[in-house]
């Protein structure tokens, strides 16, 4: 029966996009569903593809405490792991449109970047922000269907 339950258990996460199933490994089944559910809800069916997988690295990238996964700091944000995702998602997905009328002018990530993290901001003492891009891209890189 254990067998069987883990052969099942392989062949539905299998199924599942890479960006999930990092999710998946890095915060468990509640949060990976938490996460494929923000993912419905904000992002465009045929923009999931493309932008979940930023939404995982940006989890990588931020790699927050409990309450903040997402790095998200607005005052409306729960502090739970949907209420984070869910912002994330919505603001990955708010910004993609925005670079898309702005002309697709640079890379979308650092275009994301400047807003979601940027440089130089005032709860940022340590400059850590000016990783945040090239953590976004490495990680989006491994969470990317190939």
């Amino acid at each position: 029966m254990r067998f069987l339950v883990a052969t099942l258990l392989t062949v539905c996460v299998a199924g599942q996009s890479p960006a999930y199933r990092a999710i998946l490994k890095k915060d468990g089944p509640t949060c990976a569903a938490q996460f494929q559910d923000a993912i419905n809800v904000n992002i465009k069916p045929s923009l999931r593809s493309k932008l979940a997988p930023i939404v995982a690295a940006i989890r990588y990238a931020e790699n927050g405490r409990k309450g903040r996964e997402y790095g998200i700091l607005h005052p409306r944000v729960k502090p739970t792991y949907r209420s984070q995702a869910g912002w994330c998602a919505a603001t990955v997905a708010k910004n993609h449109a925005r670079w898309l009328k702005a002309g697709k002018q640079g890379e979308f990530i650092v275009f994301l970047g400047r807003r979601y993290c940027p440089v130089g901001a005032d709860n940022d003492p340590h400059g850590l922000n000016s990783h945040w891009v090239g953590n976004v891209r490495h990680y989006t890189g491994k969470f990317s269907i190939d």
